[in-house]
């Protein structure tokens, strides 16, 4: 495959071959690729805020959210519209092209989703991309989000379908695919990954990017979590990850899906500068930006500036990741 080549047929086996190769010679190899389709020199930034938090109904393993789980947190409302907006240009006065808002729900409800709706058109008045991740959705609920001129909608799928039912019992892996399929079909990008240190296999991980890599389309933004581990949550007190299959799952995911964003995600809050700079050159291109991820410490803005200046990295305009990401649904007004 040539840097250019878009697949959709990846194997496991393969998956796992790039995984197992020399780090060297794999961190090369991504970045090569990196390069033809994105300047290697500039991140998209993102903000994510929860905008209704705790009390949620799934199981999820790793979710300090979830209901079923004792973890100290506040069951909280929907946010108030004035609070979303507030938040939402201090994002934009802080550099962030993208403001993701995040609410604990299995699925919303209708009345729910107007809410949401309202939100995603006055931050989107503000000149900035709109993400949101509110659990599963309805094809009807798809297009209602994209008539509010919607960009992203984030649904993880989290680990590989192997693995799935060791994190997750409340809804199944089909479910979720579900939801990516009403998404791309109502015209919204999609912003899907997984996450990484939850006990799962090198087998698991390179399960997990087929998955995500044999889509029909590849999402736009594909985020890479780090677990953190909330005191409370099942999966609290699971061996930490070697930070090298970070790394190597970075370099893989830009190898199977060039064109796509590959977000260094959570976890970045306990990462030293230097590990985050080898991510950066195994292709990852995206950061949430802000020292709260829904409920997890991120690191510090001012920390993010010392990395990218110490780095000479720049921060991406929403110009600029458009042009990066051709696709039909990119014509739409």
């Amino acid at each position: 495959m040539t840097s250019s080549e878009l697949r959709h047929d990846w194997s496991v086996e393969e998956i796992e071959g790039h995984l197992a190769a020399s780090l060297s010679d794999l961190v090369f190899r991504a970045q090569g690729v990196h390069r033809v389709h994105f300047d290697p020199n500039r991140v998209q930034v993102s903000t994510l805020l929860s905008i209704k938090t705790g009390g949620c109904p799934e199981d999820c393993g790793y979710c300090s959210q979830s209901a079923r789980h004792d973890t100290g947190l506040e069951r909280e409302r929907l946010l108030p519209l004035e609070e979303v907006v507030d938040a939402a240009r201090e994002a934009k006065r802080a550099g962030a092209t993208r403001f993701c808002m995040g609410a604990a729900w299995r699925n919303p409800t209708d009345t729910q989703l107007e809410r949401v709706v309202a939100m995603v058109e006055a931050v989107s008045g503000l000149g900035l991309e709109t993400c949101v991740t509110l659990g599963m959705l309805t094809r009807a609920q798809a297009e209602r989000l994209r008539a509010a001129g919607l960009d992203y909608y984030n649904h993880n799928l989290d680990t590989s379908p192997e693995f799935y039912g060791q994190v997750v019992t409340s809804r199944s892996y089909q479910d979720r695919l579900a939801t990516l399929e009403h998404v791309r079909e109502a015209g919204i990008r999609v912003c899907s990954g997984g996450i990484l240190g939850m006990g799962e296999s090198r087998r698991d991980r390179a399960s997990l990017l087929g998955q995500l890599a044999n889509l029909p389309e590849h999402p736009e933004s594909v985020p890479i979590n780090l677990l953190v581990q909330i005191e409370g949550t099942p999966l609290f007190g699971t061996a930490e990850l070697d930070p090298f299959e970070l790394v190597r799952t970075i370099a893989v995911a830009r190898i199977l899906m060039p064109r796509s964003y590959v977000r260094l995600s959570a976890g970045r809050h306990g990462m030293s500068d230097e590990f985050q700079a080898l991510c950066f050159l195994a292709g990852a291109n995206s950061i949430f930006y802000g020292e709260r991820l829904l409920t997890a410490d991120n690191a510090a803005t001012d920390a993010d500036r010392r990395l990218f200046d110490r780095l000479g990295l720049g921060f991406e305009t929403v110009e600029a990741e458009v042009r990066s990401q051709p696709g039909p649904c990119h014509k739409q007004p």
